[in-house]
């Protein structure tokens, strides 16, 4: 073999090498971009509010679609267990565990069909990088250790997850919009909007709710409601170099349903009906001159105070919730209601403690509008109530009310 002979087929064998080299570097790099570029895509559900109670508010998930391997995966935070042990008091307590699931999209879109409600699914806006690590962050989320959270309505629900693993995989490349000036929601206000259609709700969560839900609700801190997480995080932005883009499309309609409405009912909502009661029970302490049918009457709205007074201990001072701790209403349904009752069924006249709880109703109905705390009025009207009744059997000489 000749030298020329030789060199030429040792760069012959080279440059096959170099090709089949090429080749391979190619493939693997258009497999690495593929997957990268459009592999994995991540979406935000939002699902319009329901008639049941805990429906109300709407519903948030994620959505995780892998084109390569075609799922189309739902992770839902918003489930609990009905057959959980104690369901109501570990519920009342605040110590009940909510759930998370991973279902197919059809499975998650099939229940809200059935409930008539709309679901809309905006693409996140996130590189691959941030995609892998949200991913990341669900699948630590699903590991048993994991799966179940202790619920916390305001600061800790099915919204704010979302929100949090947000934050956690694009860092401090995403953007809120600058602090709002003017008036500032609370948290109260927050859920009162969608409570509003639903007077009677409305009354009794504004009574059980302390006044730990009266604090101002922040943008951040909104995005506990699912319906206002996807308004406030369609203003939000992804600092990309230069650029700020969107972090959320535009939303795309999975369902159309539109918003339950429901007609406000004048004559059938708290303050009319109290007011009613009212009226009847000042008519009757004017023409019943029965101090048996009195006392018998006394004794029924005596008792559903006292009850409302036990509801107010209990949440005061023996939940974990803490939208529900330090609840001024505890001011007029106080635990002298009880003493009340007692007097009553052991037919004592208990005049003291009568006026006692009419001084302190009276203080509370003047002085309620400087307490750190917003009543609904359905509250003031009942305080009203005790008042009057509390009145009557005070041995006030100006009431000509008072029990002879």
């Amino acid at each position: 073999m000749t030298k020329i002979h030789y060199v030429y087929k040792k760069r012959k064998i080279m440059k096959k090498i170099f090709v089949f080299c090429l080749l391979i570097f190619l493939a693997c790099s258009q497999g690495v971009f593929s997957q990268s570029s459009n592999d994995t895509l991540a979406y935000l559900l939002t699902c319009g509010p329901g008639t049941e109670t805990y429906s109300i508010y709407g519903h948030s998930a994620l959505r995780i679609v892998i084109t390569e391997k075609h799922t189309d995966t739902v992770y839902n935070w918003g489930v609990f267990d009905f057959s959980t042990p104690n369901f109501v008091w570990k519920f009342a307590k605040g110590r009940l565990d909510y759930l998370l699931i991973d279902e197919s999209l059809q499975g998650f879109l099939q229940e809200y069909f059935l409930d008539h409600r709309y679901v809309y699914s905006q693409k996140i806006n996130i590189d691959q990088v941030e995609t892998r690590k949200l991913v990341s962050l669900i699948n630590e989320n699903l590991k048993p250790e994991n799966i179940k959270y202790r619920y916390d309505f305001f600061y800790d629900d099915c919204s704010t997850r979302i929100r949090d693993l947000f934050e956690k995989s694009i860092g401090q490349k995403l953007i809120y919009p600058p602090a709002e000036t003017g008036k500032i929601p609370t948290f109260r206000d927050m859920v009162g909007k969608y409570q509003h259609p639903y007077p009677w709700y409305k009354f009794g969560v504004d009574l059980i709710m302390g006044s730990t839900s009266d604090k101002k609700a922040v943008f951040r801190d909104r995005m506990f409601l699912p319906i206002d997480m996807k308004d406030e995080l369609s203003k939000s932005v992804i600092q990309r170099s230069e650029k700020r883009i969107p972090l959320l499309q535009n939303p795309e309609v999975l369902l159309d349903f539109d918003a339950p409405v429901t007609k406000e009912r004048f004559f059938t909502a708290p303050p009319f009906v109290f007011t009613a009661i009212i009226i009847i029970i000042m008519i009757m302490a004017a023409l019943i001159k029965s101090r048996k049918i009195i006392r018998v009457i006394d004794i029924l709205i005596y008792s559903v105070f006292s009850i409302l007074s036990i509801l107010m201990i209990f949440f005061n001072f023996f939940t974990d919730h803490e939208q529900m701790k330090r609840n001024l209403n505890i001011i007029w349904l106080n635990p002298l209601i009880i003493v009340c009752l007692v007097m009553l069924l052991f037919n004592k006249k208990g005049t003291i403690w009568f006026r006692i709880v009419f001084y302190i109703s009276s203080c509370f109905i003047v002085f309620q509008y400087i307490l750190p705390q917003d009543f609904n009025i359905g509250s003031v009207l009942l305080a009203i109530m005790l008042l009057i009744r509390s009145s009557v059997r005070s041995g006030f000489d100006w009431n000509p009310l008072t029990l002879k």
